[in-house]
C-alpha cells in the first residue's frame, strides 16, 4: 500500500476539480512571517494536489496512519514532522518553530490522531499564543468519495470529484491570555472549522456528512 498510494493519488488528484472559497483569508496569513493551517484529520488528502510542492510542513501523528502519511506526503513535496496537536514532544515543537520562524506554513489536524472526529484540542492555540503566528481555519469537502470505516471517516475523493476548499477568517492569539481564554479560543477555532466545512458543502450544494448531532448543532 505505501508504495502504490502515491501513484494512485497522483492520478486521482489530477482529475479533481477545485473550488476555492476565502482565498483572501489564505493570502492574508501567507503575508505573515509564518502561519498555522488547521483542518480535520479525515480531510487531509483533499488539499494535497492544490498545495503540492509549496514547501508546507504537516504535523503527522506517531501512529500507523501516520506512517502511511509519512511515506505519501513527501512525494507531493511536503515536509513531515511526527507528533500530534495534543501531545507534541520537544523535538517536534522545535521543528515546527524552525519552520514557522523561517516563514513556513505548518499544517495541523487538531482532532488527530484518535479523535473524536471533528473535535479540537487546545494545542494549536497554545502554539499560536507562544509564537504570535496566525491560525487559518480550513474546511475541505468533496461530492464523490470513498470514506473509510475509521474514527475520522477518512475521505478519499473519487475520479473527477469536485473539491471545495474553504479558508475561514484567520485567528490571532494574544500572548497575555490566560488558560480559560485558551480553551474559549479553542472552542472558537472548532466552530470556525465547522463553519468552513459548512460553507464548502453549500458551495457544492450538498448536505454535510457529519453525524446527525453535529448537523443539528452546527448546520442551520
Amino acid at each position: 500500500m505505501p508504495r502504490v498510494a502515491p501513484l494512485v493519488l497522483r492520478r486521482l488528484s489530477a482529475t479533481w476539480k477545485s473550488t476555492i472559497v476565502g482565498a483572501d483569508h489564505r493570502a492574508e496569513v501567507q503575508q505573515a512571517p509564518g502561519c498555522l493551517w488547521v483542518l480535520w484529520h479525515g480531510r487531509m488528502l483533499m488539499g494535497l494536489a492544490e498545495h503540492a510542492h509549496l514547501g508546507y510542513t504537516v504535523l503527522v501523528s506517531p501512529s500507523k496512519d501516520g506512517d502511511l502519511m509519512d511515506t505519501l506526503l513527501p512525494r507531493f513535496g511536503y515536509r513531515v514532522i511526527r507528533g500530534s496537536s495534543s501531545r507534541t514532544g520537544a523535538r517536534s515543537l522545535r521543528a515546527m518553530l524552525r519552520d514557522l520562524q523561517s516563514g513556513g506554513t505548518v499544517v495541523v489536524t487538531p482532532d488527530g490522531p484518535r479523535g473524536p472526529r471533528h473535535s479540537g484540542s487546545a494545542g494549536v492555540i497554545w502554539l499560536a499564543r507562544a509564537t504570535g503566528y496566525p491560525i487559518l481555519p480550513c474546511g475541505f469537502v468533496t461530492d464523490r468519495a470513498w470514506r473509510l470505516k475509521s474514527w475520522d471517516a477518512f475521505t478519499i475523493p473519487k475520479r473527477n470529484a469536485n473539491v471545495a476548499m474553504v479558508f475561514g477568517k484567520p485567528m490571532y492569539v494574544e500572548r497575555q491570555i490566560d488558560n480559560t481564554e485558551v480553551q474559549a479560543l479553542s472552542d472558537t477555532l472548532t466552530e470556525r472549522m465547522l463553519a468552513a466545512e459548512a460553507d464548502g458543502f453549500r458551495a457544492l450544494d450538498l448536505e454535510p456528512d457529519w453525524p446527525a448531532a453535529d448537523i443539528r448543532e452546527h448546520w442551520s
